[in-house]
């Protein structure tokens, strides 16, 4: 690391296995400076939003590239035709299928520099995972196993049985309306003393965790091997007997032959999940449903739907509608080199993915309830991804005078193949057919997909180091993408960095001793971006329904033979030192990404038959930010050792341009000139009308009315700063692990998960007792209303500036405490090692933010779970 030009962060594997999560992502939340990750629910296996140094583009991806020990890996989310409610928001996460515990190390790569010799797939970063290797040495068994629980860590505070029931009778008298048992069952039909904490009944109960892994390794000087099993099975707060599993098989294996000039790599990862998790994600019913809503159960044990309707439906339904899903992924790479010469090698990386999505839903006539006038139906869903690169490359080194010369040429060859097929099928005689689709009576609504992607490149690096004190390295690499049209399919991207050691200066050392360690870095580089979906510049067709026996095509895409990269051009600065022999390490960067010609769609006159084509735009975004890594080794003697790790990162995201933005309301809605991407355009706020008693908004434009012409107020949501602080202390045996996370945000109120307005028929937060209830009032809420004006006033008032608020938080997102027995405690019963471990996740949040989870803002997701296990670990 002293030696490198470019911005890169290692996670090694001993941090990874102090964290008892099922997904590499999570291990990595508050760890990593300039990188964001947000799991979309607490749903095992749901999907993550990863960003490294902000957002890049308007409509195309922005997920960095993936890459497991050589390999390209998928980004995208494993569902397909969406069967499975649960972690619709964000889909299944692909990583979720690889087991951590195999991982060495995670390697963040963010500036141009270290992200340059990956070319346009590394424009939005680059997240290189290396999975563990066998060492030469005796044959080693490592058996691992720990159980434990998850809990939703917090409940928000709503109305009970009385509360709610005065809110709805003030709401229809003010309204003016006389309650009836169609638009007030909650008044007039169920039992008014009856009380239920939703929140405990569906958010209450208490996830199971088991993870067991078994590795064999060892070897010899020339051939090292590893074996690895894994097995993880985790259930949900949710009721039901709903599993989520995944078993694992790893394998790899390294020769070198005798003259040590060939040398063969090889590794294999084979993954299967299955789950049965929920179809819906009770999280919102139990924020919503009213307090005294009826029975789930009836006399005989079996789901009630007395009182319920199909508006209202029971909850516990939704653990009749099974979900089932089965996710097989193998990944494979082989890694060959030759030393051809003394100072020449070649390399040969060859790797295959390949990953299938299975999904049924199962949603019987019985789940639904009497009145509901549905057959049985299921949901159908597959989905597979192929991949297979293979890069040749030739590697020179050499002395040059005083320095040092390294030099990389090769070629990448690379296809993606994706495929998908959903269809609904109903019409079911039996409940116990509905997973065999050639069973149903009608299939109905079937789509499909085919993508191809074939991605070329040539690329170059020459890295030059003098006497370890100065040091250039420079990148370049044609890359070209199927993803666009002939003439623009191939571009060429490039990078320098430069590095001056300056702690390695004679007159450094000596003038200043405790300086271990003195480097000034700089980057500037070019890259694309090709995240935008297949066949997205040709015009292309689809199926018609069939009328007459004849099945026609109707147009879907316009042909844009202009389609081109979008580029993004990264410049950094960084200052590193270290002092007292490195017990203090300081880094400091600063980053100024800016990408444009941004792919968009852009609008089109409504004669066109369509609303937009895919197209270059002008406009430009850039992100910035500064970003502070500092590691302390506060003591270090034979009996303590006590390490520190921080980490701090202020981001800035800006739209600077975007010619004639006001001719595209799309676009003029959304974004400002000169503001984040992340921005909300709303209502500006205003009070609560004195004589109504509803709430108010700014007419902006001077129309005379509010309407969506008046929503012109920026409101900033997102990060303004966000970190992690490590703390890691060993005393003999013992060893304390905790990390605490802190973010400061803005986001959306808790108010927007209820997504009602005070006086309907839905729960809420105990804070809309102080509303409004007489001519000059003074209250934080407006009137209780189920209809009309004060409808439409809420509307207004739930996307007004009002709901964006701070939702910053501090969480202790780790503690581990493990003990190894030294061998005079259990030499006598086997010559190994066994080690000891509590593990807590998620255990404790501060924050003023009333929702759930301040990390979810507004969402009516199921919160990130607390979780604690206690594990055991023996070394044979």
């Amino acid at each position: 690391r002293k030696l490198q030009t470019g911005s890169i962060v290692k996670i090694e594997a001993e941090e990874i296995a102090q964290q008892p999560v099922s997904d590499p992502l999570a291990a990595l939340q508050g760890r990593v400076a300039g990188m964001e990750i947000v799991q979309s629910s607490g749903v095992p296996g749901s999907n993550f939003s990863v960003r490294i140094r902000g957002r890049n583009s308007i409509s195309s991806g922005n997920d960095p590239l993936y890459i497991i020990d050589g390999v390209p890996y998928t980004s995208t989310p494993l569902s397909f035709g969406e069967t499975s409610g649960t972690i619709q928001a964000g889909g299944t996460s692909p990583l979720s299928i690889l087991n951590p515990a195999d991982i060495e190390s995670i390697e963040i790569l963010k500036d141009a520099d270290a992200t340059s010799i990956y070319g346009s797939r590394g424009a939005n970063g680059v997240v290189l995972i290396t999975t563990k290797r066998g060492e030469s040495g005796a044959t080693k068994l490592d058996a691992d196993v720990y159980t434990g629980i998850a809990q939703v860590p917090k409940k928000m505070s709503l109305l009970n049985t009385p509360q709610y029931l005065e809110m709805r009778r003030e709401a229809f008298q003010n309204d003016l309306i006389t309650p009836n048992s169609g638009n007030a069952p909650d008044l007039l039909t169920w039992d008014a003393t009856r009380y239920t904490d939703w929140q405990d009944e569906l958010l209450g109960g208490t996830a199971q965790i088991t993870n067991a892994q078994v590795t064999l390794s060892g070897g010899d000087a020339n051939t090292q091997f590893r074996i690895g099993s894994a097995y993880r099975r985790e259930t949900t707060v949710f009721p039901g007997d709903n599993v989520n599993q995944r078993t694992s098989v790893s394998a790899a294996i390294n020769n070198t032959s005798v003259n040590r000039k060939l040398n063969v790599n090889f590794s294999v990862n084979y993954g299967l999940g299955t789950s049965n998790m929920l179809s819906e994600d009770l999280t919102g019913q139990a924020l919503r449903l009213a307090p005294n809503a009826p029975a789930l159960y009836d006399s005989n044990g079996k789901l009630s739907w007395d009182g319920w309707t199909s508006s209202n439906v029971n909850p516990l339904a939704y653990t009749e509608r099974t979900f089932e899903a089965r996710t097989r992924n193998l990944l494979a790479n082989a890694v060959i080199s030759y030393s051809i010469l003394e100072e020449l090698d070649g390399k040969v990386n060859m790797g295959y993915t390949n990953t299938m999505y299975d999904a049924v839903t199962v949603i019987p006539e019985s789940a639904m309830g009497p009145d509901a006038f549905q057959v049985n139906h299921s949901r159908f869903a597959r989905s597979e991804f192929n991949n297979w690169i293979v890069e040749p490359q030739l590697n020179w080194k050499t002395q040059l005078g005083e320095g040092r010369v390294d030099v990389l040429v090769g070629t990448t060859f690379l296809e993606q193949r994706t495929q998908g097929l959903a269809q609904y099928a109903n019409g079911f005689t039996s409940e116990a057919l509905m997973r065999n689709i050639s069973a149903a009576a009608d299939i109905i609504n079937g789509t499909s997909y085919f993508t191809q992607y074939r991605y070329h490149a040539v690329f170059g690096r020459v890295n030059y180091d003098y006497k370890s004190r100065y040091i250039i390295n420079a990148t370049g690499r044609r890359d070209g993408s199927s993803r666009f049209g002939p003439g623009k399919q191939f571009a060429f991207f490039k990078a320098i960095g430069v590095a001056w050691v300056f702690s390695n200066e004679p007159f450094i050392r000596n003038g200043l001793p405790f300086l271990s360690h003195g480097k000034i870095r700089a980057s500037y580089g070019t890259t694309g971006n090709d995240q935008i979906g297949d066949y997205q510049f040709l015009d292309s067709y689809t199926t018609t329904q069939e009328y007459n026996g004849v099945i026609g095509l109707s147009p879907t895409r316009l042909y844009n033979p202009n389609f081109a990269w979008e580029e993004n051009r990264k410049l950094e600065l960084g200052l590193e030192l270290g002092a007292v022999a490195d017990r203090v390490l300081v880094a400091i960067a600063y980053y100024r990404n800016r990408s444009d010609n941004q792919l968009v769609g852009q609008p089109l006159a409504p004669t066109t038959g369509f609303s937009s084509i895919q197209a270059n735009f002008p406009a430009e975004i850039e992100n910035t930010g500064l970003e502070v890594e500092v590691t302390s080794k506060n003591i270090a003697n034979a009996d303590v050792n006590w390490t520190t790790d921080i980490n701090f990162t202020f981001p800035r995201n800006k739209l600077l341009s975007f010619p004639s933005i006001e001719r595209y309301p799309e676009y003029d809605e959304q974004y400002e000139i000169g503001e984040p991407l992340t921005i909300l355009k709303r209502y500006r706020y205003t009070g609560i009308d004195p004589t109504t008693g509803f709430f108010m908004a700014e007419d902006t434009n001077n129309d005379g009315e509010v309407n969506y012409q008046d929503r012109q107020i920026p409101k900033f949501r997102g990060r303004r700063f966000f970190g992690g602080i490590l703390n890691t202390i060993k005393y003999r045996g013992f060893q304390l692990d905790m990390l605490i996370q802190y973010v400061n945000q803005e986001g959306f109120d808790y108010m927007q998960a209820t997504g009602s307005t005070p006086g309907t028929m839905s729960n809420q937060p105990v804070a809309v007792l102080d509303r409004w209830q007489e001519e000059g009032s003074d209250a934080a809420f407006q009137a209780y209303t189920t209809s009309g004006s004060g409808l439409n006033a809420y509307s207004i008032y739930s996307q007004s500036d009002a709901q964006i608020s701070d939702a910053s938080f501090v969480r202790l997102k780790n503690i581990a405490l493990s003990y190894n027995l030294t061998r005079r405690l259990h030499e006598t019963f086997f010559p190994g090692r066994i080690r000891l471990y509590l593990q807590a996740q998620n255990v404790v949040t501060f924050t003023h933010y009333k929702g759930l989870d301040p990390e979810l803002p507004g969402r009516a997701n199921l919160p990130s779970l607390r979780t604690v296990v206690a594990g055991i670990q023996v070394f044979f």
